[in-house]
């Protein structure tokens, strides 16, 4: 057990900026990982496959959740999303802490699965703050929209299961409260 790495798991609703603080942490703590998920949504503007995402085709995601290629995997709005299982096993056996940005539903499966798992919830200061970002990104319909506030509010009930709760009311502060509870937890 000596010189095992950590899985930290980062979620919270859609729009709370939990992508910034992470790209934060990660220039902050260079000998982080972060887990790069797999998706069936298209990239946004100035995401690259591989960086942000692995995107993947709905067809092959499906193949890869009959192997049990995924730590975790959920549908939101439409598309799936789902963390691949052999970085998480390499990177902790190999010492390294690694940092997932995954969503409530697969963070409830990686804390069945991986009770050791450290776990965040990052909440935006207030729902009208969320609503704001969310309608700033210019990415969703309406419709879209919409659907993220109403998941958002459930979400938000699943906080106290959760290790740690952080409001990102300021995304340089937020990375560095993550990096205190990571710190702790040593």
């Amino acid at each position: 057990m000596e010189n095992k790495g950590k899985l930290v798991v980062i979620s919270g609703p859609s729009g709370t900026g939990k992508g910034t603080v992470i790209k934060k942490l990660l220039k902050l703590r260079p000998e982080l990982v972060f887990s790069v998920s797999a998706t069936t949504r298209a990239p946004r503007p100035g995401e690259t496959h591989g960086a942000e995402y692995l995107f993947i085709a709905k067809d092959k995601f499906e193949e890869m959740i009959k192997n049990e290629e995924f730590l975790e995997h959920a549908g939101y709005v439409g598309e799936y999303y789902g963390t691949p299982l052999g970085p998480i096993k390499e990177c902790i056996a190999s010492g390294i802490t690694i940092i997932l940005d995954i969503e409530v539903q697969g963070a409830k499966q990686v804390m069945a699965k991986m009770p050791e798992a450290l776990t965040i919830f990052i909440a935006a200061p207030n729902m009208e703050e969320l609503e704001k970002r969310l309608r700033g990104r210019g990415t969703d319909s309406e419709e879209k929209l919409l659907l993220r506030l109403e998941r958002a509010r459930q979400e938000l009930k699943e906080k106290e299961h959760y290790d740690y709760t952080v409001i990102n009311d300021n995304s340089s502060r937020a990375a560095e409260e993550i990096l205190g509870i990571i710190d702790r937890k040593d």
